[in-house]
C-alpha cells in the first residue's frame, strides 16, 4: 500500500500523503515514495500541490522510527529527510502547500519549502522540537527564511502553535480559507500558474532563492535578472511569442 500518491491533473498534479493514522508522519517508506514522485515529475508537471489525507497535513518525520535508528547509533532518516527537502527546492516545478490540517515540525518545513501555500483557517502549525531539547532542523531554517526574526522566534522558542489565519497574517502561508474551500482554491491557483511557460516558471523559482539569499545588492540582483531572462530565451521561445501576442492585443495567459 502506497503512503504517498500522485494524482495527475491538467498540467499540474496533487501529491497526497496518505498516512492519516500516523498524522501523515513521513517514515522511510513515505520518504522513499515522495522521492520517487519528485524524480518522476521533474519534467512532467510545472505545478505540484502537496496535501495530507484526513485531519493532518504532516506531522514531520516518524519520531518512533527516528528513535529506533538513534538507539542503533544512526542518524540516517534525518540526513535523508534533509536531502529530500533540498530536492523539493531544486525541483523545477512550482510547489503549492495545501495545508489541510495539523502541521508540526517537518510539516512546517514543507510549508516553508513550498513556493506558495494556502491553509485552512483553523489548522494548527507548530515547531515542538524545543520541548525535546532540540533546535528544529530543518524546520527552523525553513520557517526563518519565510518569517521575521520575532515571529520565527515565537515558533521556535515557545512551541506554541499558530492557526492558519495567523500563518497568513505572518506570511508563512499566502492565504487562509475555509477548510471546505481549500482544495478548490489550490486547484484554481495551480491551473492559473500552469498556464505559464514551464521554463519561465523554473527559472523564476530559482531566482526567488538566489535573491536575496545569495544576492543582496540591487545592482547584482538586476544583473542576475538579465541572466535569468537570457536563459529563458535560450531554452524557450516563450518570451518572443509572448511579447508579440501582447503587442497584438492578446491576453496574458494568467488572465485566463
Amino acid at each position: 500500500m502506497r503512503l504517498v500518491t500522485l494524482e495527475a491533473g491538467d498540467n499540474f498534479a496533487w501529491i497526497r500523503i496518505e498516512r492519516d493514522a500516523k498524522r501523515n508522519a513521513l517514515n522511510t517508506q513515505a520518504r522513499d515514495e515522495l522521492r520517487e514522485i519528485l524524480e518522476q515529475t521533474a519534467n512532467e508537471f510545472s505545478v505540484l500541490a502537496i496535501t495530507g489525507q484526513g485531519k493532518s497535513f504532516c506531522a514531520g518525520v516518524d519520531l518512533k522510527e527516528i528513535n529506533e535508528h538513534a538507539a542503533r547509533g544512526s542518524s540516517a532518516p534525518l540526513e535523508d529527510w534533509r536531502a529530500l527537502n533540498l530536492s523539493i527546492r531544486k525541483h523545477p516545478a512550482i510547489f503549492i502547500a495545501a495545508v489541510n490540517g495539523l502541521a508540526l515540525g517537518g510539516g512546517a518545513t514543507l510549508i516553508g519549502l513550498c513556493d506558495l501555500a494556502i491553509a485552512a483557517s483553523d489548522v494548527e502549525i507548530g515547531l515542538p522540537e524545543i520541548g525535546f531539547g532540540m533546535y528544529a532542523n530543518p524546520a527552523g531554517p525553513a520557517v526563518q527564511l519565510n518569517l521575521s526574526r520575532k515571529r520565527a522566534a515565537w515558533l521556535l522558542l515557545t512551541a506554541n502553535r499558530i492557526s492558519g489565519t495567523t500563518a497568513a497574517e505572518w506570511g508563512l502561508v499566502n492565504e487562509a480559507v475555509d477548510a471546505e474551500a481549500l482544495e478548490a482554491r489550490v486547484s484554481a491557483l495551480a491551473k492559473q500558474i500552469s498556464r505559464f511557460d514551464k521554463t519561465a516558471l523554473a527559472e523564476t523559482k530559482q531566482a526567488l532563492d538566489k535573491i536575496p539569499l545569495d544576492i543582496a545588492s540591487w545592482e547584482s540582483a538586476f544583473e542576475f535578472g538579465v541572466g535569468v531572462n537570457q536563459r529563458i530565451s535560450q531554452l524557450s521561445d516563450v518570451t518572443a511569442t509572448g511579447l508579440e501576442n501582447f503587442s497584438a492585443g492578446g491576453r496574458n495567459p494568467g488572465q485566463g
